[in-house]
């Protein structure tokens, strides 16, 4: 059977830890060239030093996903040492927990900066090039928390409610150009963001990471003539989805 992956070049953002080193390590044992790409370039380089020690395809590069000249600066740099970008996963993400009244605007600026604006930056950097090649392929990850609501989490909601229009608004318009577009909602998982911030959330209900990230891998090995627009993944008793 073909490799449909083999050799493809994927920028990940936030690819230091969690769901992106998942989504870095499930994509370069597929054979593609994993780009972890991380504020914390420290991150990033153990990602992509362990999965060269194992033979694979892997770099790190730092990159501060609000600031567009560094997001133009390392597509640009991707683009001379490999020629092409074939898959971008915005995967970046942050969120402050608080209710409205005690949320500041900086921290709606700041959630919203790198949730929202950043995957458009990122996008906006990457669509021609892809639209040019005639293929490609942009995987947002959205959430659960962009198909319900719960207490303290209105940025968070916000963000990834914009992000899930975003998404579907770039299908519409790189689908006639053979660029896909898919935004993946996921259900809780043992990363990180969650466990670092609710150290009373059990990790049992939630899902391995990997598993978000085989669905990443599974989207991109469609058939060139079909796109999933939006796919869900969600634990069996994780309880943001019911």
């Amino acid at each position: 059977m073909t490799n449909l992956l083999a050799g493809k070049v994927a920028l990940v953002t936030g690819g230091g830890r969690g769901l992106g080193a998942a989504i870095c390590e499930t994509l370069a044992e597929a054979g593609m060239v994993a780009i972890a790409a991380d504020i914390r370039i420290e991150l990033a380089e153990q990602v992509a030093e362990q999965l060269r020690s194992r033979g694979l395809d892997s770099l790190a590069i730092p990159l501060d996903i609000t600031d567009e000249q560094q997001v133009a600066m390392v597509v640009q740099k991707i683009m001379d040492q490999f020629g092409h970008i074939d898959v971008l996963v915005n995967n970046a993400g942050t969120d402050v927990t608080l209710p409205i009244e005690e949320l500041t605007i900086a921290d709606w600026d700041k959630v919203m900066s790198v949730n929202l604006r950043a995957p458009f930056i990122l996008a906006k950097a990457v669509m021609p090039l892809m639209k040019q090649q005639g293929h490609g392929h942009i995987v947002n990850i959205a959430s659960t928390a962009a198909k319900r609501v719960w207490a303290n989490a209105s940025v968070y909601h916000a963000s990834k409610w914009g992000l899930m229009g975003l998404s579907h608004a770039m299908h519409v318009e790189a689908r006639p150009h053979g660029v896909k577009v898919t935004a993946v909602v996921a259900g809780g998982m043992k990363t990180p963001f969650l466990l670092d911030r609710f150290p009373d959330i059990d990790p049992d209900i939630l899902q391995d990471p990997k598993n978000v990230a085989a669905t990443v891998r599974y989207v991109l090995t469609q058939p060139a003539e079909t796109v999933i627009p939006e796919i869900m993944v969600i634990p069996m008793r994780e309880g943001s989805w019911p």
